[in-house]
C-alpha cells in the first residue's frame, strides 16, 4: 500500500464512486472514467479517477495585471490560457487583504479569523513566537495525504517559523522555498528565520526564485506522473522586492518607468513558470486528468510595486475592492466547461473543499468549513450561487458584502455601502440614503463576528513597542526579511 493512503483517514475519507460522480455531475464523471488519452508527444496519459490537482499562488499580483482581466502593457499568455481553457471568476476574492491571513484561510478552507490569524506577523526576527497556523486546523495537504496523494510545495509560506508550523510538518512530502512573507529574487540568504530551505535544510545555491520554485514544481509533476499528486506552487512573485535577470528585463524596453518596467518583467517571469507547469503536463498526456487553480493572495500594492487594480478602488491591507478582489481561475478539461466567465462571488476559502471533493474525500465532520465545493455550481447541478454573504475583518477594518451590496469600515470607522453592480469602483457612498439595507448587513456582520476569536498576535513591530522591547522597538525591516 502507497505509504501515504497507509496513513487512514484522520484528516479525510474517500467518497464511493457514486456519490462522486454526482458532486461532479455527470459531463465531469464522465471524464474522469473514459480511460485513457493521449499526449501530443504519443505518450500515454492514464487516468486514474483521482485527479491531480495544481494551485498556483501569485503574490500581491492586482486584479488588472493580466491580459484576460484587461492589462494591456503586460503581456501573459499562460496565465490567461487557464481561464480560455477553464473558468475565471470576475468577483472572485481574497479572505483577507494581506499575505498571511489569506494563506491560513486558503490552506483549511476557514475564515482564519475563526483560530486568531487574522494579522500579519511581521519579520521574522520580530514575529510573535506563537506565529503559526493552528495545529488544531488541518491543511488541504493534510487531507489529500490519506487519499493517496503525493504532496509538494514550492515558494512562500508565511505560516509559520517554528519546526512544528513548517510544511514538511503540515502534509507536504516536500517542500522547497522560504517561511518568511517576502525574499530577496536573486540571492539565496534572506535574514534571520528566512533561508531557501529543502525541506528544513538551508540550500546553498539559487538563481531566481520564479525560475526555482517553477524547476521544482515540474521536477515533482515529472517525478510523481504515475500517481495522483497535489502541487502547491505560491510564488513570491510579484512582491518586493523589485527585482528581475536581464533576459526578462530585455523583454520591455518600451516602458521607461524603471519600477513598472521591473514590474512587468517579474510578471513575465511568473507566467513563463506557469507555461512550464502546464507545458509538463500537457507533455505527460495528463491535462484532462489535472485540475489547475490560479489566484493572487491580495490585491495590489501599486504605490510600492505598480502593481494595479483597476478598475478598483484601493490597494493591498484595505477591505477596499482593490484590495480583497483579485484574479481567480480554474480549469479541468474534460470536466470543467472551457471559457466561461462566472460573475458569481467566490472566495479563496471555496478552494480547499474545491480540491478535496474533486480528490474524492468529504467534508471534515470536526470543523465546518467556510469555503464550498464550486464544481457543482461551474457543471451546472446547482442554480443557487455558492455564497449569499462573504466577510471579512482585518483589525480595525471590516466588510461584509450580500448580492450585489456591500458594507466596509476602514480604520478611520467611517461607514460604507455601495452597490458594487452599478458601482464596482466603489465612489457613490449610499449609506445616508439606505439605512435599512445598511442595518441589514451590519446585523448580518455581527452575527459572523461574534462566532470569531480576538488575534492571536500583532504586527511584530506593534508588538514589541507595547511591550517597550529595550528602549526602543525594531525598527521596520525592508520587505526582503520578510513581514
Amino acid at each position: 500500500m502507497d505509504h501515504r493512503a497507509a496513513q487512514g483517514h484522520a484528516f479525510g475519507a474517500k467518497l464511493g464512486r457514486r456519490d462522486f460522480l454526482e458532486a461532479l455531475g455527470i459531463a465531469g464523471a464522465a471524464a474522469l472514467f473514459n480511460g485513457c488519452q493521449t499526449a501530443p508527444d504519443g505518450n500515454a496519459g492514464v487516468r486514474r479517477g483521482k485527479p491531480n490537482i495544481i494551485l498556483i499562488v501569485a503574490d500581491d499580483l492586482g486584479y488588472g495585471e493580466l491580459g484576460v482581466q484587461g492589462s494591456k502593457d503586460i503581456p501573459t499568455p499562460n496565465i490567461d490560457a487557464i481561464a480560455r481553457n477553464g473558468v475565471r471568476f470576475t468577483n472572485g476574492y481574497a479572505s483577507c487583504p494581506v499575505c498571511s491571513p489569506t494563506r491560513a484561510g486558503l490552506m483549511t478552507g476557514r475564515y482564519q479569523q475563526r483560530f486568531g490569524h487574522e494579522l500579519n506577523p511581521g519579520p521574522g526576527e520580530s514575529a510573535d513566537p506563537s506565529f503559526g497556523l493552528a495545529l488544531s486546523e488541518a491543511t488541504i495537504a493534510e487531507r489529500l495525504k490519506p487519499l493517496g496523494y503525493a504532496t509538494g510545495m514550492f515558494g512562500k509560506w508565511h505560516l509559520g517559523y517554528s519546526p512544528e508550523f513548517q510544511p514538511v510538518k503540515r502534509g507536504f512530502d516536500e517542500f522547497y522555498g522560504f517561511l518568511a512573507g517576502a525574499h530577496t529574487y536573486l540571492r539565496v540568504e534572506g535574514g534571520a528565520k528566512n533561508a531557501i530551505m529543502r525541506g528544513t535544510e538551508p540550500v546553498a545555491d539559487m538563481d531566481y526564485t520564479t525560475d526555482a520554485f517553477t524547476r521544482e514544481a515540474v521536477s515533482f509533476i515529472e517525478r510523481h506522473k504515475s500517481e495522483p499528486f497535489f502541487v502547491y506552487l505560491p510564488y513570491n512573485a510579484v512582491h518586493g522586492p523589485l527585482e528581475a535577470l536581464p533576459k526578462y528585463l530585455a523583454r520591455f524596453g518600451g516602458i521607461t518607468d524603471k519600477k513598472r518596467r521591473t514590474f512587468a518583467a517579474m510578471l513575465s517571469a511568473l507566467d513563463d513558470g506557469v507555461g512550464q507547469v502546464l507545458g509538463k503536463v500537457r507533455e505527460l498526456g495528463l491535462e484532462q486528468d489535472t485540475l489547475v487553480l490560479f489566484i493572487s493572495d491580495n490585491g495590489g500594492p501599486t504605490a510600492q510595486t505598480t502593481s494595479g487594480n483597476a478598475p478598483l478602488r484601493g490597494f493591498k491591507g484595505q477591505v477596499l475592492e482593490g484590495g480583497i478582489r483579485v484574479p481567480y481561475m480554474m480549469q479541468w478539461k474534460g470536466t470543467l466547461p472551457e471559457g466561461k466567465v462566472s460573475d458569481t462571488p467566490v472566495i479563496s476559502l471555496d478552494i480547499h473543499p474545491t480540491i478535496l471533493a474533486a480528490a474524492g474525500g468529504v467534508l471534515p465532520e470536526d470543523k465546518k468549513l467556510d469555503g464550498v465545493n464550486l464544481i457543482p455550481h461551474l457543471a451546472g447541478k446547482k442554480g443557487e450561487a455558492p455564497h449569499d454573504r462573504l466577510f471579512w475583518r482585518f483589525g480595525e477594518q471590516c466588510a461584509v458584502r450580500m448580492g450585489d451590496w456591500k458594507m466596509l469600515k476602514l480604520a478611520d470607522g467611517k461607514v460604507e455601502l455601495y452597490n458594487l453592480a452599478d458601482d464596482i469602483g466603489e465612489k457613490n457612498n449610499l449609506a445616508a440614503g439606505n439605512p435599512e439595507k445598511l442595518k441589514e448587513l451590519q446585523v448580518a456582520y455581527d452575527q459572523w463576528n461574534a462566532q470569531l476569536v480576538p488575534p492571536r498576535w500583532k504586527r511584530g513591530n506593534q508588538r514589541l513597542q507595547k511591550q517597550g522591547a529595550g528602549a526602543k522597538a525594531r525598527p521596520r525591516r525592508k520587505a526582503a526579511k520578510g513581514k
